[in-house]
């Protein structure tokens, strides 16, 4: 993928190299894959579900251990915001209706599942209200980082349902984000559309590459 500044035309862009990820679920297996790859990142990006049904959260962020890069990281549905921020390593960066800029790359992120979910009470979850509230603090942002996917896109289940929320939708189109980074629907995983000028993936438990600039 292109970077953000060669795409506007600039001069003299400083490549910043990212991998992303989501749904981890506490593979052994796909952390050390993680792990191994990150040597060669700037940032790493982790969209939430870490751990699976809110329990041992800290022995699924252990997995990521060895990781030197800074990191960005979203609660999914499986761990609660305040359990995440906990648990992440020192010097991550815990976002949940806030954002942060790093390199010069300015991101803002959401977790939880959006709209609920039929899972039960250990699911974190928000209303299409709550979450268009908490995307209204975000007045731009180069990378926007949800759990859930936007409504329509990367977000069907195995019989073809579309569960994606509106409220992120709407939000990545009035941001108008370069990247929309998700996860959650583990059926779309490693899928791609767009939503206006906004490249939307759901990324899964892999390492996924991006190439940004400043």
């Amino acid at each position: 993928m292109g970077g953000f500044a060669e795409s506007e035309g600039k001069v003299g862009w400083v490549c910043v190299r990212i991998l992303a990820f989501s749904d981890l679920h506490h593979s052994a297996r796909q952390a050390q894959e993680i792990v191994a790859a990150a040597r060669a990142a700037d940032l790493v990006i982790g969209a939430g579900d870490f751990c699976n049904m809110r329990q041992d959260l800290v022995g699924a962020i252990g997995l990521l251990e060895g990781i030197a890069a800074p990191m960005v990281l979203v609660p999914g549905n499986a761990e609660s915001h305040a359990e995440l921020a906990a648990a992440a390593p020192e010097g991550a960066y815990v976002l949940h209706g806030t954002g942060v800029e790093i390199a010069g790359v300015r991101l803002f992120g959401l977790g939880y599942g959006v709209p609920e979910t039929p899972f039960g009470a250990w699911s974190c979850d928000l209303s299409e209200a709550q979450a268009e509230a908490m995307l209204g603090a975000c007045e731009g942002a180069d990378i926007l980082v949800t759990h859930s996917p936007p409504k329509g896109i990367v977000d069907r289940t195995s019989a073809g349902v579309s569960v994606g929320s509106q409220a992120i939708l709407a939000a990545i189109g009035r941001i108008g984000p370069e990247l929309a980074l998700c996860g959650h629907i583990h059926e779309s995983w490693g899928q791609s559309g767009r939503v206006g000028r906004s490249k939307v993936v759901n990324l899964g438990p892999f390492a996924t590459w991006f190439d940004v600039g400043q």
